[in-house]
């Protein structure tokens, strides 16, 4: 499995199994009770006999060599968590949930995890939804609904939406409570181990490496870490870890003498000396493994009131001694979580000269439904280090660093630079484009002689001719400057929706006000 461009681990996958434990790999078979089978090895721990552990058994690598006995595709169920209202991503979650949320020109945000699983051979995944899942529902069943059920429909991608019932007439209340509520269902599965994922998370990974990781530690619970600097460390859960790699201490976003003392050894988990100076903190990337018998303990009996994983499950299940294993992710990770995160990762797949994401990789491909829309039609036009999505027409115009999705048109004139384009969910014919001109509307796509400049533009948007979007820090520092010369000034704002932050307001109305004192204002608003 190839790892995303830009990872940097080099450890091999090298498991030493404890003695006595070899056997037991032998006795699974599709039919027999998986479950039942992990907890007759159970005692072999309890009973004394040593654990043995290597560092690289807990690393991502693209090395690495997997043989999971028994396969993933019979033996782990994936749960992929469609996430919460998404208000940090407002007003691209208005009407759509996060992990629906166009990526990459071609895809959406829910083809990462979906992709990841069915490269990993992980076939038996419920993605749970509850805010805005209308389109997330429709992309899943017509990219995944019938292009990969096999003989008995042993292999599926199901929504699982939140519902009330006469036992819990409650929505989801958060990760945990959401799995929880589907629980009765997610026993009925024969499987070893649940894959808990999230909806909204941008990376390449084996999972294969991260269950056999589990197995191989003999855990209750694995967590997948990400190795940090002390500069980012401070926007994470932090986990500290032992001499083994068990997670024994938990802290949110710790900051001073706090976050000193969550740095850990990561050459324990694979990391070389260099790269482990570098990074002496690990963080939770919210994806983990539990046992089958560990899940249903936890939710049912021992934490029945926890909402969320990440901040009462995983260090509950510490504090009564579960083993809660840390596993290595050394590779490109994002956490698609916020607008400026959400631009600067579609921004990052145009980098020069290795990109922060590939969908290139064609042995780890990222699967999407098939539009069969036409190619790319690009008429006299000049294109640099962007991306192109399917079926658009893009004529005499200039396209710089930036991302154009499917379906979008861009007429003569119109200058676009460092803009995420999502582009359209349908065309218009001449005769609609006509009509619309009789009653003076706007065709969907970018007018002529448009400019757009660090700005995301959402699907189905309607730009006319000779209109001007522009960040709006970048260009008031312009203005201003262009001011002490010229006495001249336009201030250009775009609102969204009664959504304004204050801070922003206050520092707008501040610039605003000392370009007043310069000279003449223009002022337009979009």
């Amino acid at each position: 499995m190839e790892m995303a461009m830009g990872a940097t681990a080099t450890a091999f996958w090298a498991p030493i199994p404890a003695p006595g434990r070899v056997a037991t790999a032998a006795a699974f078979s599709p039919g027999s009770d998986l479950g039942a089978a992990r907890r007759r090895r159970r005692p072999l721990r309890a009973a004394g006999r040593p654990f043995v552990f290597t560092p690289q058994a807990v690393s991502d690598s693209r090395s690495s060599q997997t043989c999971l006995d028994p396969d993933a595709s019979t033996s782990v169920l994936g749960i992929i968590l469609g996430g919460g209202a998404g208000t940090r991503l407002y007003p691209l979650t208005k009407k759509r949930a996060k992990p629906a949320v166009p990526l990459g020109a071609n895809y959406r945000l829910i083809d990462i995890p979906v992709s990841n699983c069915l490269n990993s051979n992980v076939s038996k995944i419920y993605v749970l939804t509850q805010f805005n899942s209308a389109s997330l529902n429709r992309h899943l069943s017509r990219a995944y609904g019938n292009n990969i059920s096999g003989y008995k429909n042993e292999k599926f991608v199901e929504v699982l939406a939140a519902q009330q019932s006469p036992e819990n007439p409650n929505w989801f209340q958060g990760t945990a409570d959401a799995v929880r509520q589907y629980l009765w269902l997610f026993e009925e599965h024969n499987v070893m181990e649940f894959l808990i994922l999230a909806g909204d998370h941008l990376y390449r990974m084996d999972y294969q490496k991260f269950i056999q990781a589990h197995r191989e530690t003999d855990a209750d619970i694995t967590v997948a870490a990400l190795p940090m600097d002390e500069e980012r460390a401070t926007s994470f859960g932090l986990m500290k870890i032992d001499d083994e790699g068990r997670v024994i201490q938990f802290a949110e976003k710790p900051k001073g003498e706090k976050l000193k003392s969550m740095m850990v050894d990561t050459t324990i988990l694979g990391l070389d000396t260099d790269r482990a100076k570098e990074m002496p903190y690990i963080a939770s990337m919210g994806i983990y493994v539990f046992s089958k018998d560990v899940m249903l303990q936890l939710l049912r009996e021992n934490i029945p009131t926890a909402n969320d994983f990440g901040s009462e499950v995983i260090p509950g299940a510490t504090e009564i001694g579960m083993r809660v294993q840390a596993y290595l992710y050394d590779g490109y990770w994002e956490d698609i979580g916020t607008i400026e995160a959400f631009y600067n990762a579609n921004l990052g797949i145009t980098k020069k000269p290795v990109p922060d994401f590939s969908f290139y990789d064609c042995s780890a491909p990222i699967y999407t439904q098939s539009r069969y829309l036409p190619p790319s039609k690009v008429l006299n036009a000049d294109v640099t280090d962007s991306v192109i999505g399917e079926g658009c027409v893009i004529k005499h115009c200039t396209i710089n660093h930036s991302v154009v999705g499917l379906r979008s048109c861009i007429s003569e004139g119109a200058v676009i630079e460092d803009a995420l384009l999502m582009g359209a969910d349908y065309y218009e014919t001449e005769n609609d484009k006509k009509v619309l001109s009789e009653i003076g509307g706007i065709p969907i796509g970018i007018g002529r002689n448009t400019h757009i400049r660090k700005a995301i533009i959402d699907k189905n948007a309607r730009i006319g001719e000779n209109v001007k979007v522009f960040h709006i820090y970048f260009y008031l520092w312009l203005s201003i400057r262009c001011a002490c010369s010229v006495l001249t000034v336009q201030l250009f704002i775009i609102l969204e929706e009664k959504r304004t932050h204050i801070f922003d307001l206050i520092q707008t109305w501040f610039f605003f006000i000392l370009c007043l004192k310069v000279g003449l204002v223009q002022v337009c608003i979009f």
